[in-house]
């Protein structure tokens, strides 16, 4: 009997999102992308950030599976503290909007993660496919990616099949996982059982391993049907089944988003998909697939993926290069980068912190990572322009007993009626119109005009305009810290 080819699996099955149970992207965005700092951090990580086009590599993501012909609406997995970011560029997208937006109180790596996901999906559709996907990784060829997971459908529908996606390396790299391929899954063509999995190789090894031809790097992306995924790690492992149960059963709705059960979800034993189910499974398949795939995991592998000089070099904003061949030079703070007869270097200049390393040495960013996070230093954490859902905010100058911002508020957008214990403010409306609450009074500013907040004065800023709301904010008191805010109502749930 001849394989079946993708298309007709596809046909066959009801096409990539047909009958047989809609395919549920699901969008793992938990990561801090530490390797590219100083870029990435805790608050605003890579996932986050236009590195490889105009659009966030969150916002490829979505796009990828965008079309409702194909795919259900997706369901993100996120960090409790990038939510409203996250939200907002999903929106900005123009994508399907997400079925759920999950907020994990803390991380427990991919399977809890695709647990919690696929009891979701089960419950709308018990035959409903996961496609599981981080928000951090690069795909240029998205035909291909859209053929292989059509193919990877058509075997988890037909044959019950937990599907990873092998990328055809072109390099010995050590830096990834390798998935040996072993005979043809059932009758799908281009489908094939997993024969195991290997850890990241030495050089060496990796060179065999290449050379083999039957080899293929792990994505790290997957497909299963949702009630598989959920029936298999629960043999395996129904201690953690159990807890992500509960933590969903017990979980808070809070606007747009799924808060998950802290104390529960904490408790879970952290595991990858691989080590908990995938390698003690007898469902394991793999689709080889040539697709432009990069994880995006450090500053090498993002000048990989970008367009280059004739020179070899990588340019992001004011930048010359000057007899320099084969850079990453980028520039984010308005600041200019001169290049003049260097080779091999990335250069990365933001607000706050430049980084200067050769570009065979950026997978040892995390050296650096860990100087910082031993000094406690806040250029680890946030950026010097803070997002919130109402807009941003940016320190200016920061000195003693006093601190000076400049703040952006969104049309529409109002921030929370608060106080301060320890200082107070002075605003100063730069461009726009600001509708104030302090204490009894409501009163709307306009260009050049000001007001004073005592210490201790309820208040309120709001836009009420079609434009966005500049203002400088002038901070003084005995203390000046983020956690001096007293919330009494808020638009965003944060009171």
């Amino acid at each position: 009997m001849a394989k079946t080819n993708m298309g007709k699996a596809a046909a066959a099955s009801g096409g990539v999102g047909g009958s047989g149970g809609r395919i549920v992207p699901v969008i793992l965005s938990g990561g801090s992308g530490t390797r590219l700092w100083p870029m990435s951090r805790a608050l605003f990580p890579k996932q986050l950030l236009p590195l490889t086009s105009e659009r966030t590599l969150l916002q490829e993501a979505v796009l990828r599976v965008a079309d409702p012909a194909r795919f259900a609406p997706p369901l993100i997995v996120a960090n409790d503290e990038h939510r409203f970011i996250i939200a907002e560029q999903i929106r900005q997208a123009g994508s399907q909007a997400p079925k759920h937006i999950v907020l994990e109180p803390v991380g427990r790596n991919t399977a809890p993660a695709a647990c919690v996901a696929a009891l979701c999906a089960a419950e709308a559709d018990p035959d409903a496919l996961i496609l599981l996907m981080p928000s951090d990784h690069s795909i240029r060829d998205v035909p291909a990616f859209h053929e292989a997971v059509a193919t990877a459908a058509a075997a988890a529908r037909e044959g019950g099949a937990l599907v990873t996606f092998g990328i055809t390396a072109d390099r010995p790299e050590t830096g990834y996982g390798y998935i040996r391929k072993g005979a043809s899954f059932g009758e799908i063509d281009g489908c094939f059982r997993v024969a195991a999995f290997v850890e990241k190789p030495d050089r060496p090894r990796a060179e065999r391993l290449l050379s083999g031809g039957d080899h293929y790097w792990n994505s790290g992306i997957f497909l299963f049907p949702a009630a598989l995924y959920v029936a298999e790690l629960e043999r395996l492992h129904p201690e953690m089944v159990a807890q992500c149960r509960d933590a969903l059963r017990l979980a808070n709705r809070d606007l747009d988003f799924l808060r998950l059960d802290k104390d529960i979800f904490g408790a879970i034993k952290g595991e990858s998909i691989d080590y908990a189910v995938m390698e003690h499974t007898e469902r394991a398949a793999i689709v080889p697939v040539t697709m432009g795939w990069n994880d995006v995991g450090s500053w090498d592998a993002l000048w990989e993926v970008s367009d280059k000089d004739c020179s070899g070099n990588v340019t992001v904003g004011d930048v010359i290069a000057e007899d320099s061949t084969n850079c990453y030079l980028r520039t984010e703070d308005g600041s200019m980068i001169a290049a003049l007869g260097v080779e091999d270097l990335v250069v990365v200049a933001t607000q706050d912190a430049i980084l200067v390393t050769k570009r065979d040495r950026a997978q040892d960013v995390k050296k650096i990572i860990a100087r910082l996070q031993s000094q406690s230093r806040e250029e680890l954490v946030t950026h010097r322009t803070v997002h919130r859902p109402w807009g941003t905010y940016r320190s200016i100058h920061n000195g003693d007993r006093v601190q000076v911002k400049h703040i952006m508020v969104k049309p529409g957008a109002k921030l929370s009626l608060q106080m301060h214990h320890h200082r107070a403010e002075h605003w100063v409306v730069v461009s726009g119109t600001a509708k104030v609450v302090r204490g009894d009074e409501e009163i709307l500013l306009h260009e050049d005009q000001s007001t004073y907040i005592p210490l201790g004065t309820a208040h309120r800023l709001e836009n009420p305009g079609k434009i966005p709301l500049h203002l400088i904010e002038v901070q003084s008191g005995s203390y000046l810290g983020e956690d001096d805010i007293v919330r009494f109502n808020d638009t965003y749930g944060r009171a």
